[in-house]
């Protein structure tokens, strides 16, 4: 059996030693035929340096650097189309992902499960802002998403090779993780755990980032929201149809109507809110066309050390 562990990092030159003295007896414990690949985006700091020293103790240590800065979700991709582990696990590098969960997930890959994915049951050390956000995307995907996408699920999960090689056949450029792998399928199962709060330093990971993730999850799995533009033009415009009909009932029974500039205003606002977040919605979702049919490279490796 072989064991390929995917990490993406960027400005981690803090976490990595820390995160590889840890992970490394774990791994041994389940076999020592592994591979920890760091998909690196180009980093200001020393994080390649750090990770290349870790190499020179540990040839099982590998190395992919990008030619820019791609982003964590396609940085993954790369290091699931680099792995070559009959089973790859993708973890984060601040060890809020317990690598003490991995025999586990693989005691139930060896059972039969293709996918087996953490669930947290916490989110201790998270601001209050990630939590908001990350309970309220979870909440919509579950109502409105094509796919079924466990909640407070993140990438933190083990993949069988044929899960990995039908998510490499996938051409989508969103690299939104969670999603792909609902959209593969195959036996699945979940592993509730307590996240602990983050080991080193802070994280480079903004809200608006996970906004982002979130908002590809909710657009590239799902088309409630077109849907949602053309029913809130239909209840603008019967909103606009009973105000009309009771303009109309007044001026005939003779009660005086009261025009003014206020009236004008909030319903000329009104419309034009309405008018741009239909047209929003349409944006994003050409966006992601125009994304797609450019059908350019996903992410551009600058080197790969050790494969």
């Amino acid at each position: 059996m072989q064991l390929s562990l995917i990490v993406p990092v960027f400005r981690e030159e803090k976490s990595i030693a820390a995160f590889v003295q840890r992970v490394t007896p774990v791994l041994e414990g389940v076999t020592p035929d592994f591979e920890i690949v760091f998909c690196l985006d180009p980093s200001p700091d020393h994080t390649e340096e750090v990770i290349l020293a870790e190499r020179e103790h540990d040839p099982r240590v590998k190395l992919l650097t990008f030619s820019r800065r791609v982003g964590q979700p396609m940085a993954t991709l790369a290091g699931l189309q680099y792995s070559a582990g009959a089973a790859v696990v993708v973890m984060d590098v601040d060890l809020q992902d317990p690598p003490e969960l991995i025999p586990e997930m693989v005691a139930l890959w060896q059972k039969g499960y293709d996918v087996v994915l953490a669930q947290r049951r916490t989110r201790r050390g998270e601001p209050l802002a990630r939590r908001v956000v990350a309970r309220v995307a979870y909440w919509l995907m579950r109502h409105i998403a094509e796919v079924n996408i466990p909640e407070n699920t993140g990438d933190f999960r083990l993949m069988s090779r044929r899960v990995v090689n039908e998510i490499n056949r996938l051409k989508e450029c969103h690299g939104f993780l969670r999603g792909l792998v609902s959209f593969v399928g195959f036996r699945q199962a979940t592993l509730p755990f307590d996240r602990p709060p983050r080991a080193q330093g802070e994280s480079n990971y903004p809200v608006v980032g996970s906004l982002r993730i979130g908002l590809n999850g909710l657009l590239c799995f799902s088309t409630a929201a077109l849907r949602l533009s053309s029913i809130l033009g239909f209840v603008t415009a019967g909103g606009a149809l009973l105000v009309a009909a009771i303009y109309l009932t007044l001026k005939l029974v003779g009660y005086p109507i009261v025009w003014g500039n206020p009236t004008m205003v909030i319903l000329i606002a009104f419309l034009g809110g309405v008018q741009l977040i239909t047209i929003g919605i349409l944006g994003e979702y050409i966006g992601r066309i125009y994304d797609e049919v450019r059908m350019r490279p996903k992410y551009i490796v600058d080197r790969q050390i050790g494969f």
